[in-house]
């Protein structure tokens, strides 16, 4: 009977227990099967800690060349794919472990002196966070540089503005292209934000009081080129706000993905046909042969969701757990992976989107004729030149939409007598005002649609993003 349970008694912490783990709970308990990913990190963790335990002579010299060897086989072992993980070893730490005590003997165990998984997992956890950020802020500047040339070949192709959806008043296409420059370089500057604030090195916090050994910290650190140590072994061990908020960071990169996808469905449908999209990002249907469907703009609007529902399962997670660590946080790594691998996976579609548009403008010039979006330009005109109230000048330009309307003709094609009969003060220079070209080039305000600060903004979209 003791014999069965020395055999299987879990070799990493079994010292303490007499009865074998329950096979269910082996693989409810184990995370490799996620964690994994994580081996590049624990393994750069584990040298960094292993050079400082041997500077600090709380290992020897010896101990430490063997540890560095053996891990940097376990390395090209997970890398060609021959390593044998375990359920048993539960996460990447022990897997790794456990394969370097079989690889040196003796000097492998010397490796956890001075640290726990604790530390050890979230060392591993915002190295690579700080890694995927830096992969997702260049694919949002590669997408924001293809924004920025759809802008700059077209700076000057007129289309509607639309508030409520409705048309609103004309603008430049290159203009509303720039809209979403702006958003995804917010989004960039979040990322780096985040990326400055997780940027302390837990290892070294150990299990959650810190150590009795002498280590440094700071030596630590550096060489894992975090800024310095995280000062609180509880809060460093227990704390997942860095994750929240990278989370945070891809749900908002999530809604921008989301928000331009969604125009891009609209525009290339057969209600607006201003733009047609390259066949590489659409698929066709499986009954009726005529259809081209907006598949990529559609995932990539849809999967947003996705992201949103990882930020509401760390965010339940974590706000009851008392300090310090708690099993529970074991669960923050798949929506962590999974948003990251989601995020990137749109942006880089929708960059392949953006790269293969091809824009129509005489559709998005005819769709200027309706809805009256000159209308502003003429109580514009009305307050500038015949010294009418605002209120007055609106008042009078909703009895000329009326009178469109009625006529069923948009408003540049009414005539100076029509104008009259609503406002005899009204003059021929009105006329001029109703044409969207005249409208767009007035829009001369900073950050207006007038082509000519279009130019401007994409020369200094260029300079500050790319």
């Amino acid at each position: 009977m003791s014999r069965t349970k020395k055999t299987h008694q879990n070799k990493v912490w079994g010292g303490r227990f007499t009865d074998p783990t329950n096979k269910e709970m082996l693989i409810f308990n184990s995370s490799i099967n996620f964690d994994k990913k994580l081996y590049m990190h624990d393994i750069e963790g584990s040298l960094a800690h292993a050079e400082m335990l041997a500077k600090q002579k709380i290992i020897l010299k010896k101990d430490f060349s063997e540890i560095k060897s053996g891990l940097l086989k376990i390395k090209k072992e997970i890398e060609n794919d021959v390593f044998n993980f375990k359920n048993e070893l539960e996460d990447i730490h022990m897997n790794i472990e456990t394969r370097l005590i079989q690889l040196i003997g003796e000097a492998g165990k010397k490796l956890h002196t001075a640290r726990s998984r604790n530390d050890q997992v979230v060392t591993d956890l915002k190295m690579w966070i700080r890694d995927e950020i830096e992969v997702i802020e260049n694919l949002l500047k590669e997408l924001q540089k293809s924004l920025i040339m759809q802008a700059e070949k077209n700076h000057d192709v007129l289309m509607p503005g639309y508030t409520h959806l409705q048309v609103a008043q004309p603008i430049t296409y290159g203009h509303h292209i720039l809209a979403y420059v702006e958003m995804f370089g917010r989004d960039r500057s979040r990322l780096l934000d985040c990326k400055k604030r997780l940027n302390e090195c837990p290892l070294g916090a150990a299990a959650l009081a810190g150590t009795s050994y002498p280590i440094d910290r700071n030596f630590v650190a550096k060489k894992l080129k975090f800024d310095f140590p995280t000062r609180n072994s509880i809060d460093s061990v227990s704390s997942r706000d860095f994750a929240i908020e990278f989370i945070s960071c891809l749900s908002l990169i999530s809604t921008h993905i989301s928000r331009i996808s969604e125009e891009l469905i609209i525009w290339s449908s057969q209600r607006f046909n201003f733009i047609t999209m390259g066949e590489q990002f659409t698929t066709g249907s499986s009954i009726m042969p005529q259809k081209r469907n907006p598949d990529a703009a559609e995932l990539a609007r849809g999967k947003s969701s996705r992201v949103f529902g990882n930020l509401m399962n760390i965010l339940s997670l974590v706000k009851g757990l008392p300090l310090a660590y708690s099993k529970d946080l074991q669960e923050d790594k798949e929506p962590i992976f999974d948003s990251s691998e989601t995020v990137r996976s749109c942006l880089i579609n929708l960059n392949g989107i953006i790269n293969t548009i091809e824009i129509k403008q005489e559709e998005m010039l005819s769709a200027l004729t309706k809805g009256h979006p000159t209308a502003t330009d003429l109580a514009d005109y009305l307050v500038t030149n015949l010294n009418f109230p605002f209120r007055d000048a609106h008042k009078i330009t909703g009895k000329i939409v009326l009178l469109a309307e009625k006529n069923n003709c948009a408003l540049n094609e009414l005539s100076i007598e029509q104008l009259k009969t609503v406002e005899s003060k009204i003059d021929i220079n009105a006329l001029k005002v109703l044409k969207p070209q005249v409208s767009v080039s007035k829009k001369t305000s900073f950050g207006g649609t007038s082509p000519r600060l279009v130019k401007k903004a994409i020369s200094d979209a260029k300079k500050r993003y790319l």
